[in-house]
């Protein structure tokens, strides 16, 4: 759901404050929520526009519960979700939960625990990506889409380059960037958005994964600290690919919803190494968004000795503690979630029943039955990326303090691409916070 997570430059502050006082006024104790579903309205509120009235409609006819939507963008809609939860009065029966907010949410206790309401279990095997929505044995929230970062490249600017195979590992990635730039017509081939803003941090995430590594340990503690790790590794390849040329010198500046749309879209670079999922039908393949229209390819994310794996940063919806009706809204969840739903949310039963920026099913029946049908352009690269290689980038769930954390991965790396930092001081202040922030300060 690219339209949802690029907004979020850098407001991955949300509801910081209230760490400090838990147990207190921030304790998410809510209130005790009815049981009733038949009759009663719920109010849903997502980043997203609401699905089709008809769908609606026959939810509502179904179960007697009727649905009040409400379309927030993301970074407000995470103040309205902090400040509800902090002050104990009531915003929404269901609301977003990201896959960043869920140590943070957990740990807060905001959100019931969904496996209360939810047969989270028999999920499991279908929803590859619940596993970033479980922290403390607990599921936080239920994912409504599957998004994870994956590496995409235009063949056609490969091709006229003299690169007749796609490249596996970093280093073949890497010198085949170098030939377009020599031979491929274009000047700068690679896009990363080099913005002090989120979209920096998951590129970094992706890339550390790439070098066959992880960010935190299951305590928090930094694995990227030493110049041999991997983590070291892909923020001094990014700093050095804007060095050497491979990365236009504007994007310094440039977030990744930017460099998608004014640089990959435009033709004006070869390749993302950490693009969405779901871009080339949303963004590349639409002729009135795009000049590259067909000429976009995943390509299975380089490692450094094969294919690595590929980062996950879904989208899911949970219930705040001070749900009026937390039954109805269970009931809600069950339906927006279920495979069905997700397959005419994705256009396989045709635009009148697709839900408008929506990514694509967070469920592989779903994301199988659009693939088989061709609903679902490059379908079958991403559901075969969806079922083997999609993973959390916090394997122990993203840890409470993380958008403290985020914020200083993305200040620091975008201070190394500027010059005004080394990559090894970038990297150590990094560590330092990870440091900090695991042992409580």
């Amino acid at each position: 759901m690219p339209s949802v997570r690029q907004s979020r430059a850098s407001a991955v502050v949300g509801a910081l404050s209230c760490l400090a006082l838990l147990g207190t006024a921030c304790s998410g104790g809510g209130t005790s929520g009815s049981s009733a579903t038949k009759g009663v309205k719920i109010n849903v509120a997502l980043a997203i526009p609401a699905p089709p009235k008809a769908s609606l409609d026959a939810f509502t006819k179904a179960t007697g519960i009727t649905v009040n939507w409400t379309n927030i963008d993301w970074d407000s809609l995470q103040t309205k979700i902090a400040a509800g939860a902090t002050a104990k009065t009531y915003f929404a029966d269901a609301t977003d939960v990201d896959w960043s907010r869920v140590g943070q949410l957990g740990k807060l206790n905001w959100f019931y625990p969904m496996e209360t309401y939810v047969d989270t279990k028999s999920l499991t095997a279908d929803m590859p990506q619940l596993a970033s929505f479980t922290i403390g044995g607990h599921v936080v929230g239920i994912p409504f889409d599957a998004s994870f970062l994956v590496t995409t490249v235009n063949t056609k600017m490969f091709t006229k380059a003299g690169v007749t195979k796609m490249p596996t590992t970093i280093d073949q990635y890497t010198q085949d960037l170098k030939q377009i730039k020599a031979k491929g017509g274009v000047q700068y081939p690679l896009n990363i958005p080099f913005a002090a803003a989120e979209g920096l941090s998951t590129y970094w995430y992706q890339t550390t994964a790439a070098f066959g590594g992880t960010i935190l340990d299951g305590q928090g503690k930094p694995q990227f600290a030493t110049p041999g790790s991997p983590g070291y590794k892909a923020a001094q390849w990014m700093v050095d690919a804007l060095k050497q040329g491979l990365v236009p010198p504007g994007n310094i500046n440039v977030s990744d919803s930017q460099g998608q749309q004014t640089l990959m879209a435009q033709g004006q670079v070869a390749s993302t190494f950490g693009d969405y999922s779901g871009n080339i039908g949303s963004l590349y393949d639409v002729p009135a968004a795009s000049k590259v229209v067909h000429q976009v390819d995943y390509l299975a994310t380089p490692g450094v000795t094969g294919p690595g794996p590929n980062m996950s940063n879904p989208d899911g919806i949970g219930i705040p503690r001070t749900a009026k009706y937390p039954a109805a809204a269970a009931k809600f969840i069950q339906w927006f979630t279920s495979a069905a739903n997700q397959a005419d949310f994705a256009g396989l039963n045709g635009p009148d029943k697709a839900l408008k920026s929506y990514n694509f099913p967070s469920r592989l029946t779903a994301v199988d039955q659009l693939a088989t049908k061709g609903k679902l352009v490059k379908g079958s690269a991403l559901s075969a990326m969806l079922k083997s290689s999609a993973r959390p980038v916090f394997p122990a769930g993203a840890p409470s303090w993380y958008p403290q954390f985020s914020n200083s991965v993305y200040t620091n790396l975008h201070s190394a691409a500027t010059g005004s930092l080394s990559v090894d001081a970038a990297i150590k202040a990094i560590a330092a916070t990870a440091n900090r922030l695991a042992s409580g300060g």
